[in-house]
């Protein structure tokens, strides 16, 4: 995983040096001040020694996870269905809510850790956090390693979540040395072996995959893998189709999509480079696939979703226009109110707002002004001042 880490991220084996020489000296100086006879019979701290971790079958306890409201027993995987991509540090419940109410027919959460989950970290409830509007929702979880992964789906399951979906293709720097993510793609039996136990946990069908097309050109997973998981029993499969060396550069290879879809037999959903919904249709007739998934398309313009439905139905997506705009955002900032009291979500809206209104003319002035605000009132008095209410507008 090292190797392959500095492969994709060549300054990467530079940290890692660095790292190792700051381990060896810490190491050093513990034992000069502390021997190891005397650190025995003291407490070990967490900031001072390596803290004994409990084992994750003994760690499991399902009271910091969040009931699922009922789950529907089918999920909506079809060309006018679009779906909302997970997107770490966005999709928290009040963003899912108002996609959902732009027309999105599934969302998926942020990405939920099962060692997180497993070791009850914390703010993991919170990415779990769900209402019986928000459904249908799939967990998607991260990791490399198969017994927390088991034991994660295991604990969701009991507490009444139904569909998963095991994120292969994050390139994260963060998460790629895990071994977590796309870092995972270049040990397919461990994904295999991974996915297995999720399905043996959460039942054929209820479990996803998110893949992108390999660690790099060189390496590819494709078709092999994607096939692998349906025979073990997936119910889709998802894909951006990048290298992780690429992240999110250049262009997203939809022919890969269109080869790979004439050959599952379960639903593709695609990704990538989807940024309106005129994409969307677009990847749609190109490729073959069962849906779309939006995500940073989503992330610039929740009502993507809305677009999405007029094109399907022979209709035109509605003009983007300074009313439509605030009523939008004055929605979220509502929905963030409701399902979060008593918690200031300023510094999250400041990021996300901002993403609605960049790149529209004149909005340099309201990002500024958004950035340096803290307090909660103040976001909307920023509405008022660059997007102020007109005459016939309810908002």
């Amino acid at each position: 995983m090292q190797q392959a880490c500095q492969e994709i991220f060549p300054c990467e084996s530079s940290r890692i040096w660095k790292r190792e020489k700051i381990g060896e000296r810490q190491k050093a100086d513990h034992e000069a001040l502390d021997p190891p006879g005397i650190r025995a019979y003291l407490p070990r701290g967490r900031d001072t020694f390596t803290r004994k971790r409990r084992k994750p079958e003994d760690a499991v306890k399902s009271t910091h996870i969040p009931p699922s409201p009922p789950c529907p027993d089918h999920l909506p995987i079809a060309a006018d269905k679009p779906w909302l991509a997970p997107l770490a540090g966005y999709s928290d419940l009040s963003f899912r809510l108002l996609c959902r109410e732009y027309g999105a027919a599934c969302c998926c959460t942020e990405m939920v850790s099962a060692k997180g989950l497993i070791y009850e970290s914390r703010g993991t409830g919170m990415l779990l956090a769900s209402l019986p509007e928000d459904q249908p929702l799939v967990v998607q979880l991260f990791g490399g390693e198969e017994k927390f992964l088991r034991l994660a789906v295991r604990e969701l399951v009991r507490a009444g979540y139904r569909w998963f979906d095991l994120n292969m293709g994050c390139s994260v720097r963060k998460v790629f040395r895990q071994g977590a993510g796309a870092g995972m793609l270049g040990d397919r039996e461990n994904c295999l072996a991974c996915a297995r136990a999720m399905l043996e946990e959460a039942g054929p069908g209820h479990v996803g995959f998110k893949l992108r097309l390999g660690l790099d050109a060189a390496r590819p997973v494709l078709p092999d893998l994607a096939l692998r998981l349906a025979d073990l029993g997936a119910g889709w499969i998802s894909l951006h189709p990048r290298t992780a060396k690429q992240g999110f550069g250049g262009r997203a290879d939809w022919s890969e999509i269109a080869a790979l879809a004439g050959r599952l037999p379960v639903p593709i959903i695609a990704s990538g480079d989807l940024f309106t919904a005129e994409d969307g249709m677009r990847c749609l007739a190109e490729t073959g696939a069962a849906a779309v998934m939006y995500a940073r398309g989503a992330l610039r313009r929740p009502t993507v979703f809305a677009d999405h439905a007029a094109l399907c139905r022979g209709g035109s997506p509605a003009e983007p226009c300074p009313p439509a705009l605030r009523r939008m955002l004055l929605r979220h900032l509502a929905l963030a109110g409701k399902v979060y009291p008593g918690r200031d979500q300023t510094p999250r809206m400041r990021g996300i707002l901002c993403s609605y209104v960049r790149g529209l003319p004149g909005s340099r002035a309201m990002r500024e002004a958004l950035c340096r605000c803290g307090q909660w009132d103040g976001l909307f008095a920023i509405i008022d001042e660059y997007l102020p209410p007109q005459e016939n507008d309810p908002a």
